[in-house]
């Protein structure tokens, strides 16, 4: 379980987040949307431990902060080889290039597991980047816009994989997309974010097909459902 309580960070005078509350259950799959600005880097940086709020604190029952895995928008990658770089969560050995390979495959970059990992494209990346956060096992999972660089096919890849890591591990996943559509595809709950504050949360479901909020019902009313 992971609570936040009395959440408050700035950025010089701008309240960038103000979370009064909110819990985050075990086994559950959150999605983070909202415009952008509306505090879903800074919630996910927040509970990966990146960025300190100014005021509040984040608890965690029955996990480690070294038992969650957090993918940033910009992932990482090193001058070596794809399954070099997915490896670098596992250390050495037959055993970790088996499962670093099993990962890749598994987001649709096995051919690829030879090339240099800092010459992949922008979607490529963040699959290299998710093949690395799957080929271990993780309570939680952190995941900010996975594929917001992805063509369509990518996206389904990854989707795809993120529900079979969930189903196999039962890790608590978080995550933030810009796109509804993919919210209910991976969420089973949705917290809708607007101006640094909570607008509402439930069910994925009943957030993104029957807001309650004004601020939810307009983000919405930009995309088809």
């Amino acid at each position: 379980m992971i609570e936040l309580r009395g959440i408050k960070k700035r950025y010089g005078a701008h309240l960038a987040l103000d979370v009064p509350e909110l819990l985050f259950t075990p086994g559950e799959r959150y999605a983070l949307i909202g415009p952008n600005g509306s505090g879903k880097t800074t919630l996910l940086r927040i509970l990966a431990g990146t960025l300190k709020p100014d005021e509040g604190n984040v608890r965690f029952s029955g996990l480690e902060r070294g038992e969650i895995g957090y993918m940033p928008q910009k992932p990482y990658a090193f001058e070596m080889s794809v399954v070099k770089n997915v490896m670098l969560s596992l250390g050495g050995g037959e055993d970790a290039r088996k499962a670093a390979m099993a990962a890749l495959e598994r987001v649709g970059l096995l051919q690829l597991a030879k090339a240099r990992g800092s010459r992949l494209s922008g979607g490529e990346t963040q699959r290299m980047a998710l093949a690395r956060l799957i080929a271990k096992s993780h309570k939680a999972l952190l995941l900010d816009e996975p594929t917001a660089s992805a063509d369509i096919y990518a996206s389904d890849m990854a989707e795809q994989a993120l529900l079979e890591y969930a189903a196999e591990t039962g890790c608590t996943l978080i995550f933030s997309s810009h796109a509804p559509s993919q919210a209910l595809r991976l969420g089973t709950r949705a917290v809708a974010l607007d101006g640094g504050q909570i607008c509402e949360h439930g069910t994925a479901a009943d957030v993104l097909k029957n807001p309650k909020s004004e601020c939810t019902k307009f983000f919405l009313s930009h995309w088809k459902l």
